[in-house]
């Protein structure tokens, strides 16, 4: 009862999770923030807003932390207008020098500031607009762009348009390559996979619909606690699961890590009797 405010950072947080944890507790702000470590980590913050958010697709990533600037340009370094996409620059106290014995990149990724002259500013790698009401949306990374069938596509809008689905809890879209051509691939949590076939047609044109729908119960996350989409399961091998299970700690997760590198072959799951009583791995 006496949390006064809660920071979600690493994972962009989506209006459906905003919305279950008002849900739960309506007395306290959450706290949707973004910044990279370059920028020593809080580059910008949104305070979620139930009433607003429940309209909007992606959270926004809110306006820059007292002493930041953040610009959104395009290749040619010149600023992109409300509404319009482009790259995001964080410049102001908190962007670092650079990175430690790699000089060719701190030259390539920390650039002098255009319009602050003797200052550096950072190139984020993340695509970004501004909103109407002066937040900052951001919508992935640059390099997550993927052209399939000669459309550029980028994945962040197929997530949205996911999760904007009535039922569906959670999703991730991600180009695979198991039958030799890119493809996309969408995971679902909460819905039956071909009700948001059929659904998300109403919604994207046909090159956007992805070619393979997975089911997920459990998602698979890096050390750090994001989202590992390197280990998320090829459609194949997970239409003869009834669902994935993730490693639950740092043990399993070396132990998983370890098969695969065997097996040449992942992601390597964890079963309810993957460990004998005496923490013993038994089968993968």
């Amino acid at each position: 009862p006496g949390l006064k405010r809660v920071f979600a950072g690493g994972e962009p947080l989506t209006p459906q999770a905003a919305a279950r944890f008002a849900d739960l507790l309506p007395e306290t702000s959450l706290i949707h923030g973004y910044g990279p470590t370059e920028a020593t980590v809080d580059a910008a913050f949104y305070v979620c807003d139930r009433e607003k958010d429940s309209e909007r697709l992606r959270l926004p990533i809110g306006k820059p932390v007292p002493g930041a600037r953040l610009y959104i340009l395009d290749p040619q370094m010149a600023v992109q207008p409300a509404g319009v996409i482009g790259e995001l620059y964080i410049a102001g106290n908190g962007v670092a020098r650079g990175y430690l014995n790699r000089p060719e990149l701190t030259t390539e990724r920390f650039l002098s500031d255009p319009f602050y002259p003797g200052e550096r500013m950072y190139k984020t790698g993340d695509l970004a607009r501004w909103l109407p009401d002066g937040q900052v949306e951001f919508l992935g990374r640059l390099d997550d762009q993927v052209k399939i069938r000669g459309y550029r596509i980028e994945p962040g809008e197929i997530e949205s348009a996911l999760r904007n689905l009535e039922g569906v809890q959670e999703a991730a879209v991600i180009t695979r390559a198991d039958s030799g051509e890119a493809e996309l691939c969408a995971y679902i949590q909460g819905r039956d996979k071909n009700d948001v076939r059929a659904q998300l047609a109403h919604v994207l044109p046909g090159y956007m619909i992805p070619a393979h729908f997975v089911q997920i119960d459990t998602w698979p996350i890096t050390p750090s606690g994001k989202l590992d989409r390197k280990a998320l399961p090829a459609p194949d091998g997970a239409a003869g699961q009834e669902s994935y299970k993730a490693p639950r700690n740092l043990t399993e997760m070396k132990l998983a890590r370890l098969w695969e590198d065997v097996l040449k072959n992942g992601p390597v799951g964890i079963t309810d009797d993957f460990f004998d009583r005496g923490g013993h791995s038994l089968k993968a």
